[in-house]
């Protein structure tokens, strides 16, 4: 989609449709709406006297100008109460007004910056909302399919302009509009990745599209191959991969911004890869195995989260390490009562070959620990336990540094990605005590999130480390367990994605 920033009146725009907005409670229009209004001869004013328009957020309503302004139709979208307005709010109605545009057949859309005038808003990250938020609601996985369906609900909005009147503020509602269009861009590249089948979508192809990508965004990137991660004693990963007929690849893509200093240590993101997951010879049930070509989500989401830091061109040296796998059954898979010794020398037994995820990311771990990190995060999807305490919005986060906890909490609320901390506790060590080995791979069903980050806690080094469970809100259904967001779309999330960049411009 062509994203542009002109200035002036909305109500002069030749675009399909111009989208305005409403807050929750007006009665008489002001601002870029009441321009329209007024231009419409009150028809807004009306409509809202009427009962059919109350400005409650998602709620839209088109009117169609018959000639009295250049465009063909006016769409008002609900901004919500106003005392309640964020850029969550934003986003929420950035995502109802296109997915409206886009069912009446608008190919080229003009709108205000929801928040930017009267919201009250940084107008620069208001612009990034509604161009993050009108980008991910028209996202759709590109499925083969034999027949193409031709109506116009899958007629593409071609074109978004964000109109501005006051000449003082276009050029950071440009600076915000380039970075939503970045981050959104690199979500898609998220998504498709997750939503392909893990047929297409193998070990070997993530590795391709990571290393694709760094090409045509300026990163380095190095890929190990089985041979080379025997050299590197990374025998907590390759014990997962060892049954699987696809070979195993650790991906390893590297932004150095000019602006850093020599000396700077990186910040590591590491993202769970496997490309499937059947649970091996611990055999999930058929109704859980269905969707497990999802659970390399986390690799996914470090992937686009390289991409958009290169094109931010953010002044943070930053590492993304995905390890990716398949977890399958065959003569030569991993069994339980199995012991390896991961890169660090820490002995495991594995009780579990369902809790393969962290497997490959222990070895990962101690990869990041060479690279003098500033401090490391990996997000997978990695235990039912966090779904069944969280659910599917909000992602469960350990972390043993405090002011990394609060800075990932903080950027997870901004784009709406929220994170809750759970506890870290040594306490929870005695469910991985094990007979035969340092620790086991798994303490069994109770505290299990608790548990798998306990784990992982063998593998941290002496660097600030968060651990992001995102199991459940890899995919998005609008089903009664997911939280309703008009800008995601059945699928893939790309989820933390956004968190992880917010994070890092933070910095």
């Amino acid at each position: 989609m062509n994203i542009t920033v002109q200035q002036g009146g909305i109500q002069a725009s030749k675009a399909d449709a111009i989208i305005v907005n409403l807050f929750e409670g007006v009665t008489e229009p002001a601002g870029a709406t009441g321009v329209v209004d007024k231009a419409l001869d009150g028809a807004i004013g009306e409509v809202i006297a009427g009962g059919d328009l109350r400005g409650k957020l998602g709620q839209t309503l088109v009117l169609y100008p018959r000639g009295a302004i250049p465009p063909r139709r006016v769409i008002v979208v609900g901004l919500g109460q106003p005392d309640q307005f964020d850029l969550e709010k934003v986003r929420e109605a950035a995502g109802a007004a296109i997915k409206q545009a886009k069912s009446v057949g608008a190919a080229n859309v003009a709108t205000i910056v929801h928040g930017g005038g009267i919201g009250g808003l940084d107008v620069s990250e208001a612009a990034q909302a509604v161009v993050e938020a009108s980008m991910l609601a028209l996202y759709k996985y590109d499925a083969p399919r034999s027949k193409k369906d031709d109506n116009a609900d899958d007629r593409p909005v071609e074109s978004l302009t964000l109109v501005e009147f006051d000449p003082t503020k276009i050029e950071p509602i440009e600076a915000g509009a380039q970075a939503g269009q970045a981050i959104a861009e690199s979500v898609y590249l998220a998504r498709t990745l997750a939503d392909q089948p893990s047929n297409v979508a193998t070990p070997s192809a993530i590795a391709e599209a990571a290393q694709s990508m760094c090409a045509e965004v300026g990163l380095s990137c190095r890929i190990l191959d089985e041979a080379e991660m025997r050299e590197q004693n990374m025998g907590a990963l390759l014990a997962v991969t060892q049954g699987a007929s696809q070979p195993a690849k650790f991906i390893i893509m590297e932004h150095k911004p000019a602006a850093a200093k020599a000396d700077q240590g990186p910040i590591v993101l590491v993202g769970k890869g496997v490309a499937f997951d059947t649970g091996g010879y611990s055999l999930k049930q058929v109704p859980n195995m269905v969707g497990m070509k999802g659970d390399m989500a986390g690799a996914a989401a470090v992937i686009g989260a390289m991409r958009a830091v290169a094109l931010l061109d953010i002044p943070v040296p930053v590492v993304g390490l995905v390890p990716t796998v398949e977890n399958v059954v065959s003569a030569t898979a991993y069994k339980p009562n199995d012991v390896f010794i991961a890169r660090n020398g820490v002995s495991i037994e594995i009780i579990s070959t369902d809790a393969e995820g962290r497997m490959i990311l222990a070895d990962a771990l101690c990869y990041a620990a060479e690279l003098n990190p500033v401090a490391v995060i990996d997000v997978a999807t990695l235990t039912g336990g966090k779904v069944v305490a969280l659910g599917s919005r909000i992602n469960g986060l350990f972390c043993d540094d405090d002011a990394l906890c609060e800075a990932l909490i903080a950027a997870g609320k901004k784009v709406g990605e929220p994170l809750w901390r759970l506890p870290l506790d040594p306490a929870y060590d005695r469910q991985l005590k094990s007979d035969v080995a340092d620790i086991k791979n798994s303490g069994g069903r109770s505290a299990s999130a608790v548990t798998a980050a306990r784990f992982l806690s063998n593998f941290a080094g002496k660097w600030p480390w968060a651990h992001i469970d995102m199991a459940g809100s890899e995919t998005y259904s609008n089903g009664p367990e997911d939280t309703a967001r008009s800008y995601l779309t059945r699928g893939a999330t790309g989820i933390p994605l956004r968190t992880f960049v917010e994070f890092l411009r933070s910095r």
